[in-house]
């Protein structure tokens, strides 16, 4: 179905998964490579997975390895994108042989114009930016503001986690970020997946 802005599933490590989240329209999905991340899956598991899927953007997620060896892994599992989790140096950007994304964690303690400058400075080397999870306290009215700012400058990906009250659509039309960032699941035995709560945030997201 069509949404209203890309949405970008992370994590993903079962059929079903795959499968549902390409059905309903899903612009990408993450597989965690790295075998220094929680759910880490091998190559062999990930060229599974999406071979039973089409359409969707393939994106490998990346913490410690090194430079060559994730440009390895996005050819053996036919990669379109990495999200890196450590922050790398332009030299080692610019040895990457597919656009990369990173992943930001979100400090609530950070003066604005250092977050200014640290998207300044990173912009020119990656695809966009993946705040997927907020802070314990949501960001206030300022904050939120400044993010606004933020999204309209830079390409950000936010967690559905940062929508009060989980008015999603309404915050999705509000901030108009370059894309929405769901995490997937575990199946509650081969084959079987329970989608409810997956299946409610596409309906919102549904253009």
């Amino acid at each position: 179905m069509a949404l209203l802005v890309p949405v970008m599933v992370r994590g993903i490590n079962n059929l079903s998964d795959a499968r549902y989240c390409a059905g309903m329209g899903a612009d990408s999905l993450t597989f965690r490579l790295d075998p220094a991340l929680n759910g880490y899956l091998t190559p062999e598991v990930v060229k599974e997975l999406s071979g039973w899927v089409a359409g969707v953007q393939l994106i490998g997620e990346f913490d410690t390895l090194p430079v060559a060896e994730i440009n390895a892994l996005v050819l053996q599992c036919g990669l379109h994108a990495v999200l890196l989790h450590r922050r790398r140096t332009p030299e080692e950007l610019a040895q990457l042989t597919v656009p990369a994304l990173k992943l930001l964690r979100w400090l609530p303690d950070m003066l604005p114009e250092d977050v200014d400058l640290r998207f300044r400075e990173q912009a020119p080397h990656y695809l966009g930016f993946v705040l997927a999870a907020p802070p314990a306290q949501l960001p206030n009215g300022a904050e939120t503001t400044r993010l606004i700012e933020q999204a309209r400058t830079y390409p950000l990906w936010l967690g559905t986690d940062f929508a009060p009250g989980g008015q999603l659509r309404a915050y999705v039309q509000q901030l108009r970020p370059a894309g929405i960032v769901l995490e997937g699941g575990d199946e509650i035995k081969p084959g079987i997946r329970d989608f409810d709560e997956m299946e409610a945030l596409f309906e919102q997201l549904e253009d």
